[in-house]
């Protein structure tokens, strides 16, 4: 599916030929395995994922509905004031599941923060703003109750890959969505879009023109048109191949957020693609490119307190 980078400094860092040779062959069947089954990517790195050293919450309710629940990714050993990261997926606003990305849940578990990712409406069920109305109930969720799993609620992060970046950065610049939940962009202590569409009219295809409303109302659906300096810490990555979302979303918006005084930190990472920017969160993959030590490192750095986990988090 994807060729290996030609500098894989990660690793040539992970320390002998023996691990070397381990992550090639473990990456290499990954691959193999994804370029057989396909859309059944996400189900192979979930059964390659290592299991034993995170907690599972399934199915906590935060609204009501068929797609109203999260679940929680608990760090085992970990105090009671790990750093808390709400994962918001992609899917083009019209497919996705929870049960997919447990392998991003697990992955951030693992390096210290309490992960919650929720299930959301989708088109055509729903239309823009619906998603965003969910995913604030999720957070204000997340809010309430994250503390016993041993989240600090004072140290939220906002997560999102694709759509779900789209759907972060929304409810990050734009106060509105967050207002009717008792929220603020303010409580976030940062915010990582992966891969996210933020300036993307015109619309490319009648399904997205039925998501998005009328033609006079598009502008408004935009999160650069919400940039006044005033954000969260954002980190916003890319790869420089994206033929999905185009990676100047992401350079446009990181740009004006600079240009308005805001603070962000942009990475564009080569020889991945849109699925794999958020893949190599998987350990099969993390030798692909540094964007999980990348995110992790941001986190650790805007946390109000360090991370604080037992055991060893491979692959950081």
């Amino acid at each position: 599916m994807n060729q290996r980078p030609d500098e894989p400094s990660l690793l040539e860092r992970a320390g002998g030929a023996r691990a070397r040779r381990g992550l090639r062959t473990w990456g290499a069947a990954a691959l193999a395995c994804i370029a057989l089954y396909g859309c059944s990517a996400t189900r192979v790195l979930n059964a390659l994922q290592p299991r034993g050293a995170v907690r599972v919450f399934h199915d906590r309710r935060y609204q009501a509905g068929a797609r109203g629940t999260l679940d929680v990714y608990t760090p085992r050993g970990t105090d009671a004031h790990a750093p808390v990261v709400l994962f918001l997926y992609g899917g083009a606003w019209d497919s996705g599941r929870k049960s997919q990305y447990a392998f991003v849940g697990d992955s951030l578990a693992t390096a210290g923060f309490v992960t919650v990712i929720p299930d959301y409406r989708l088109y055509p069920e729903v239309r823009w703003p619906a998603f965003l109305q969910d995913n604030a109930r999720a957070l204000r969720w997340a809010l309430d109750h994250v503390a016993a799993y041993g989240g600090d609620p004072a140290d939220l992060f906002l997560m999102g890959h694709s759509a779900g970046a789209y759907d972060a950065l929304m409810l990050a610049l734009d106060p509105r969505w967050l207002a009717p939940v008792g929220c603020s962009p303010h409580q976030l202590r940062g915010v990582i879009g992966l891969a996210g569409p933020y300036d993307f009219l015109p619309l490319k295809s009648p399904e997205l023109e039925s998501i998005f409303g009328p033609p006079q109302g598009r502008p408004a659906t935009q999160p650069i048109h919400y940039v006044d300096g005033h954000n969260p810490p954002l980190l916003l990555a890319t790869d420089a191949g994206d033929r999905e979302v185009d990676p100047g979303n992401t350079r446009r918006l990181a740009a004006t957020v600079q240009a308005a005084g805001g603070r962000v930190q942009l990475h564009v990472y080569r020889h991945l693609d849109h699925a794999l920017l958020i893949g190599v969160f998987a350990v099969p993959l993390r030798w692909l490119a540094p964007v999980r030590r990348d995110v992790v490192q941001f986190i650790r750095a805007h946390a109000t307190r360090p991370a604080r986990v037992g055991g060893n988090d491979p692959g950081s």
